[in-house]
C-alpha cells in the first residue's frame, strides 16, 4: 500500500513538473505576456500579468487536487465564464499573432487576400462550437 501511494506521489511530482515547465517555456519562449502588454497598452502593469498567471496556476492546481465546491448563484457564471473565455482568447490571438499562423495558413491555402474571411471563419466556428457544447452537453 505504501509502495502504491509513493509511486503516485512521484508519477504526480513529475507530471506536475512537466506540464509547469511546458507552461513556463511557452509563455516564456513566445514572448506571450510582453507581447500582450503591447497589444493592451498596458506595459506598466507587466508584473501585475506575471502575478496573475502565477496566482492563477497555483490556484488551479489546487483547486484541481481538491474536490471543492463553490456554493454560488448562478448568474455569478456569467461574469465568470466571460473571464474565462477572454483569458483564453487573448492568450491564442497573442500564439497565432506571435507565430504568424494565419498570414502563413492564408498563403499556404491560397487565400492571402481574404484574411478576414479566414479570421471571422474562426471565430464563428469558435463560438458556434462553445454555443452547441454548453447548449448540448452541459443543458441536455
Amino acid at each position: 500500500m505504501i509502495i502504491n501511494l509513493l509511486i503516485a506521489m512521484l508519477i504526480g511530482l513529475a507530471g506536475g513538473l512537466a506540464v509547469g515547465s511546458g507552461f513556463v517555456a511557452f509563455l516564456a519562449v513566445l514572448g506571450i505576456i510582453p507581447r500582450l502588454t503591447q497589444l493592451t497598452k498596458t506595459v506598466d502593469m507587466i508584473q501585475a500579468y506575471e502575478w496573475a498567471i502565477v496566482a492563477g496556476a497555483i490556484t488551479g492546481g489546487w483547486v484541481s487536487l481538491r474536490d471543492s465546491k463553490l456554493f454560488l448563484p448562478e448568474f455569478f457564471l456569467l461574469p465568470v465564464g466571460l473571464i474565462n473565455g477572454i483569458f483564453i482568447g487573448m492568450l491564442a490571438a497573442a500564439l497565432t499573432e506571435v507565430l504568424n499562423v494565419f498570414p502563413i495558413l492564408a498563403k499556404r491555402i491560397g487565400i492571402a487576400d481574404k484574411i478576414v474571411i479566414l479570421l471571422m471563419a474562426i471565430v464563428f466556428g469558435k463560438v458556434a462550437g462553445s454555443l452547441f457544447h454548453w447548449l448540448y452537453f452541459v443543458y441536455q
